[in-house]
């Protein structure tokens, strides 16, 4: 990943593929961006080829925060730079699409030149579990149709956390 911040906003590109490790990356940057005053977010996707559904959770989420009443063509605070069609047929199957703003065009002039590699926060494996966990508990409440999808695996992802946290103890 990649980061330009601006004045209120910041443009994220995502290279490669946006799984559930770098989901808490993401996911991390996104909130300290807000902290700081970020409102206005571009997602950069021309050189993503794929999103799991923990990025695409989480993704949400941030989806969600930024335009709570969930309205269709909806400004939105998050923009979806550039998405592929297999990226953008997820989000509609997955029915989240509307809390995203689709644009497409070429990277604004110096955002490969002036651009910083985003940071990493090197979470444990109970850190990106609970992410994972969250994120596909985000996509259920989102639209009651992914419920079927993701029950099993987020009923995993519980029985996981609560061993880890277990063993911990």
């Amino acid at each position: 990943m990649l980061v330009l911040v601006g004045e209120k906003f910041a443009c994220v590109k995502i290279v490669g593929r946006a799984n559930f490790n770098s989901s808490v990356d993401f996911r991390t940057l996104i909130n300290e961006l807000r902290s700081k005053g970020c409102n206005y977010f571009i997602v950069e996707l021309s050189e993503c080829a794929l999103m799991d559904s923990t990025f695409l959770g989480v993704l949400t989420g941030f989806g969600l925060r930024l335009n709570p009443t969930q309205q269709p063509n909806h400004n939105g605070a998050i923009e979806l730079r550039n998405a592929n069609a297999r990226i953008t047929d997820l989000l509609e199957n997955l029915g989240v699409l509307h809390l995203f703003r689709l644009t497409t065009g070429s990277v604004e002039p110096g955002l490969n030149d002036e651009a910083q590699p985003a940071p990493c926060y090197n979470a444990d494996k109970a850190e990106v579990t609970e992410a994972c966990l969250e994120a596909h508990r985000t996509l259920m409440d989102v639209n009651p149709a992914n419920v079927a999808k993701f029950k099993d695996v987020t009923q995993f992802l519980a029985e996981d956390l609560k061993r880890m946290k277990a063993a911990v103890s």
